[in-house]
This record gives C-alpha cells, sequence and structure tokens, in this order.
C-alpha cells in the first residue's frame, strides 16, 4: 500500500491485558496495573542480548555489574533500569531508588510511575 496525502494516520490505543503467568502455569488474564507490573518483571528478569528472541533494547545486562565497585554499580543500575522500562509507554516515570549491598549481592527498590498507578518494585542482582 502507497501513503498518499488523502489518508489520515490514527495513533490507536490497545487495552493493557495480557495472561497471568505464574511460576508453573498461565492462569486467567491481567490488566492495566497488574499486566504492566508482570511486563516489568518480565523485563529485569531478561539478561539482555541472550535470546534471540528478543530484540537488542529488550532486558538489562545484569552481568556487566559484576565484580564493580558499590558507586559505579548504583549508577549503572539506575540508568540501566531507567532506560530498560521507559520503552513501554505505559510508564512515565521511573525515579526514588533505594540499594543496599550484603556479599555479592545488591537489593534495589525503586518506584515506577505509570498511567494505571504506582508501582514499587523490588529486585536482587548478583554482583
Amino acid at each position: 500500500m502507497e501513503l498518499t496525502t488523502s489518508m489520515v494516520l490514527r495513533e490507536q490505543t490497545f487495552e493493557g491485558k495480557t495472561y497471568k503467568v505464574l511460576p508453573c502455569k498461565i492462569e486467567g488474564y491481567v490488566n492495566d496495573l497488574e499486566a504492566l507490573k508482570q511486563a516489568i518483571y518480565k523485563v529485569l528478569a531478561t539478561e539482555q542480548f541472550e535470546y534471540p528472541v528478543y530484540s537488542f533494547n529488550y532486558g538489562i545486562a545484569w552481568k556487566e555489574l559484576i565484580g564493580e565497585e558499590q558507586p559505579y554499580v548504583r549508577a549503572e543500575m539506575k540508568r540501566m533500569i531507567q532506560e530498560a522500562l521507559l520503552h513501554d509507554d505505559r510508564i512515565r516515570e521511573v525515579d526514588g531508588f533505594s540499594f543496599s549491598f550484603t556479599g555479592d549481592t545488591c537489593q534495589c527498590s525503586f518506584n515506577v510511575f505509570s498511567i494505571y498507578g504506582d508501582i514499587e518494585i523490588e529486585m536482587e542482582v548478583p554482583v
């Protein structure tokens, strides 16, 4: 199909509905805020560049943080999380980061501000 000046393009927003994914099965559906929360955890749990099914801007390259100093890990985690999540047009802002380190693990919490409401995320990453 060829675009002409008489054609009108309209932006369409799709419903925020997806399958509810549990550890061992898929059970029903989730909408809006719960669907977004599931999408966030999926992005955070996917190692970037590991799986050919995902584009190169999906997931986070957590392995790059292993062995790095805490100040670097804090700055990079914040940057990597924001970049990965702000690709989703349902997310308006990612902020309020808090970090704590125990041995070779970094515990991170932050807030996601979305069109559906706010979500607090907590996660651990080996460093």
